[in-house]
């Protein structure tokens, strides 16, 4: 502990550096911005219990920190999805994570350099199946650059069965992330023409925009009405029939930056109802995921209306 108000400042000012890091940490590990918070917190927890000196690298300390909090929450929730309520995993396999939220923004140049370390909701997906071991190894190694000497305490491995655990996690990431356009301006055009096509309720329009083995993952939560609405729907023709059924719902939605990518929200009066981001591939949506879970979108602020673009 340290031993003084001003050490303690001072204690808090350096964890405030490494808070974003930390919280980027967590929500790839945990798909839920509510728990990356969470973890994030219960790291700081520890490092004011710590002595600050017996730490030569606080960065590195706090990263394999928040990593344990994190795979102690991911065991913990592997652990509740062996007993589903109900008996049913249809909950699970329809799961959406939390979405990051930002205004489209002109799709400036200068805005889509800074979205390029976002992380999508597709990989988010994927990451979701892996065994919280493997996890945590792909997490920390590939996209935060942990040695596999740091990861082995936290997953009680050898660093060789470390990297063995990152590396069948790294197939099963690169067997099942779909591609997508990564320009932001195509990815704007297929979305303008899916929703036009939802509010004119042209089905064949649909069809045209949808690959024929889409896959639509929607997330209501556990209960809504009293009734299990969440569900994987796959095929052009189902999905198109879907997006018909809530072509209401396309007239008051707007486009955003979903995880970085360009995605939907409709958020009447300010109050977000629904999040739908997308991959695209050669111009046609090939998934769709969408989060209509009251719970967990009650936590979400509705991004900021984009100016129009007035430039000639």
């Amino acid at each position: 502990m340290t031993g003084s108000g001003s050490g303690s400042e001072e204690l808090a000012e350096r964890f405030e550096k490494h808070r974003g890091h930390l919280r980027a940490v967590a929500y790839r590990m945990l798909g839920s911005l509510t728990e990356a918070e969470d973890a994030v917190q219960e790291a700081w927890l520890r490092l004011s219990r710590t002595d600050p000196d017996e730490i030569q690298n606080l960065g590195g300390w706090l990263t394999t920190v928040t990593g344990r909090v994190c795979l102690d929450l991911l065991r913990s929730r592997a652990a509740r999805r062996e007993e589903p309520v109900g008996g049913t995993h249809d909950t699970y396999d329809a799961f959406v994570p939390d979405p990051v939220l930002s205004p489209l923004s002109h799709l400036d140049p200068a805005e889509e350099v800074l979205q390029a370390d976002s992380v999508g909701l597709a990989l988010l997906v994927v990451l979701e199946n892996l065994a919280p071991d493997e996890r945590l190894a792909f997490v920390l190694h590939d996209m935060f650059a942990v040695p596999f000497d740091d990861i082995a305490p936290i997953v009680e491995r050898t660093p060789a069965a470390t990297r063995q655990l990152a590396s069948r996690a790294r197939r099963r990431v690169r067997g099942a992330t779909p591609s997508t356009e990564p320009d932001l301006g195509r990815q704007k055009e297929v979305l303008d023409a899916f929703l036009a096509a939802s509010r004119a309720g042209d089905f064949e329009a649909l069809l045209g925009l949808l690959h024929p083995d889409v896959v639509l993952r929607a997330d209501s939560g556990e209960l809504v009405r009293g009734a299990a609405v969440s569900k994987v729907v796959q095929g052009a023709k189902s999905v198109a029939e879907q997006a018909l059924m809530f072509a209401r719902f396309a007239r008051s939605a707007e486009l955003v930056l979903v995880n970085g990518t360009v995605g939907m929200v409709n958020a009447p009066e300010g109050r977000v109802r629904s999040v739908m981001a997308v991959t695209i591939t050669d111009g046609r949506i090939t998934g769709m995921y969408i989060l209509a879970d009251p719970e967990r979108l009650e936590r979400l602020e509705a991004p900021g209306p984009t100016e129009p673009d007035t430039r000639r």
